[in-house]
């Protein structure tokens, strides 16, 4: 009996440090989104933008090389994007601590839900 008790509290104790750090990251991501303007923009010469084809015109795909990009794709409609929808700017998870604009594209582009 005195075993389930035990484990009864450390699943609880568990719970509550996981819904801590919940509330804890999604207090840091609300911040990064807020935060936006203040961001610097992606390089072209990042790794990660260099391998996702980001660019900051999605008329300026390169449709051979990215057959999956079609008409209408850009940053400013991807999940993946945060921020205030209709700011030039917007923070991207695949770009930590940069911003993306709006009208770009990568090859990491996940249509909203």
């Amino acid at each position: 009996m005195d075993n389930l008790q035990l484990n009864r509290r450390k699943a609880l104790g568990l719970g509550l440090n996981l819904a801590l750090g919940a509330v804890a990251l999604t207090s840091l991501t609300q911040a990064q989104a807020q935060d936006a303007t203040t961001l610097p923009p992606v390089e072209a010469d990042n790794p990660t933008a260099k391998a996702l084809g980001y660019v900051e015109d999605a008329s300026k795909v390169d449709a051979a090389k990215y057959k999956q990009h079609q008409a209408g794709q850009n940053c400013d409609n991807c999940r993946l994007v945060q921020g205030k929808a209709g700011d030039a700017r917007r923070p991207c998870q695949l770009f930590p601590g940069k911003s993306v604009a709006a009208k770009g594209w990568c090859a990491g582009w996940v249509k909203l839900a």
